[in-house]
């Protein structure tokens, strides 16, 4: 079984220029340990820890803080997109970040929680991820730690709301918050008592770029030149379950992505719905046409 990871993020969300900053940095051969890196990323100590844990999270760098494909791609010296300007690119990351697995909490909503309930509360959450620990033999079980888990995973896509205890540049600057993937509410418990309430519903997605959609799928499915709608909508790191879409989104961004290049067709045979590449297609080159480059 897949080893799960919490912490490492310092209790901070991701800030807006934390990866580019963090990119430029393993560029230059430092380590993140050199007492200078305070200094060279401007930041304090544990945001230093806090911008490597994301660098892993989002699959930009590798273990040995090497730059991976996608961080040269988004965040090199001919970046297409190094200050996160474009709201495509805040779903690509999000795709990565989930994909990757590095914080375990995010693949595991996305993943497998959402398929048990898309409405929640903080202590539901910690169960189901107690639980896994506990059901994998993981000696990765930590009350606090997991508790702090949740904690930024429900601010990296939640906007505070009037009466939050916030630090602004914290909570309002996270490269996902645009995204609108949880939404909260009130509600009261069977005490009577005031509680957060999440909800991470599939819809449409109306503003999902498909060419980010049709980079996921290339992704997933490599060298095959055909995937069912069906494992696009609920497989493992499908679109359909990172991207929090519904069937009708799903179909809308297959039809899309045919409309678009004749290279591929979406044929529905005796109940069968199938996306069938003709040729083999580069996934960096869809992403590319999406960036204009």
């Amino acid at each position: 079984m897949e080893k799960l990871s919490f912490s490492g993020h310092e209790s901070f969300v991701c800030r807006q220029f934390w990866l580019k900053k963090g990119v430029d940095f393993v560029h230059t051969k430092k380590k993140f340990s050199h007492a200078t890196a305070v200094i060279d990323l401007g930041v304090g100590k544990n945001m230093v820890s806090s911008i490597r844990f994301w660098l892993k999270a989002f699959d930009l760098v590798d273990e040995n803080d090497e730059p991976q494909d996608i961080a040269e791609y988004l965040f090199g010296e001919n970046g297409c997109d190094p200050y996160l300007e474009d709201y495509g690119t805040a779903w690509l990351l999000h795709y990565y970040l989930i994909k990757n697995g590095r914080a375990s909490i995010y693949n595991l909503v996305f993943n497998k929680f959402r398929k048990e309930r898309i409405e929640f509360t903080k202590e539901q959450l910690h169960s189901f991820l107690k639980r896994e620990c506990l059901e994998r033999g993981s000696k990765s079980y930590n009350k606090n730690t997991i508790t702090s888990d949740i904690n930024v995973f429900l601010r990296s896509y939640n906007k505070p709301q009037q009466g939050d205890k916030i630090e602004i540049e914290d909570d309002f600057t996270g490269v996902l918050i645009d995204l609108n993937l949880v939404q909260r509410s009130k509600q009261r418990n069977n005490e009577n008592k005031l509680i957060d309430l999440y909800r991470i519903e599939s819809s449409q997605r109306s503003d999902l770029p498909y060419q980010i959609v049709f980079f996921s799928i290339l992704d997933k499915i490599g060298s095959e030149t055909s995937v069912s709608m069906r494992e696009l909508l609920v497989s493992e790191n499908s679109p359909g379950l990172i991207f929090a879409m519904n069937s009708e989104g799903l179909y809308n961004k297959l039809l899309e992505i045919e409309q678009n290049y004749p290279e591929v067709t979406y044929s529905e045979t005796a109940g069968n719905q199938v996306l069938q590449l003709k040729s083999k297609i580069d996934k960096w080159n869809i992403l590319n046409e999406y960036y204009g480059l």
